[in-house]
């Protein structure tokens, strides 16, 4: 099949292919199709002992108080749900919305 393709194939300078170019459009439908996926960041901090909800919280660059500043709580009443190791549904829920991320991210 040597038919058009929307693809670019990028060699480095061994002649190798090094980097694949494809229109926004499919980069995107292809994103959806895999947003279930955990940064390795957020995973990578969680190795290293961060609760999911801290691990999204720095991923994301923010900080307690602008989180509890959404949740309309205090900075201390938001450490403690971010430390806890198993927040309720509710909880989990409601501070994914306030990271902008899906509850079920949190459930790792």
């Amino acid at each position: 099949m040597n038919g058009p393709t929307s693809i670019q194939i990028i060699n480095g300078a061994d002649g190798k292919p090094a980097f694949v170019v494809i229109p926004y459009e499919e980069y995107i439908a292809q994103r959806r199709l895999h947003d279930d996926l955990i940064p390795h960041d957020v995973v990578s901090r969680m190795v290293d002992g961060a609760t999911a909800i801290r691990a999204w919280r720095e991923h994301l660059g923010l900080t307690q108080a602008e989180v509890a500043g959404h949740l309309g709580i205090t900075q201390s009443a938001y450490a403690q749900q971010e430390s806890s190791s198993r927040p309720r549904k509710a909880t989990r829920e409601r501070i994914a919305m306030a990271l902008g991320i899906r509850s079920d991210q949190l459930q790792l």
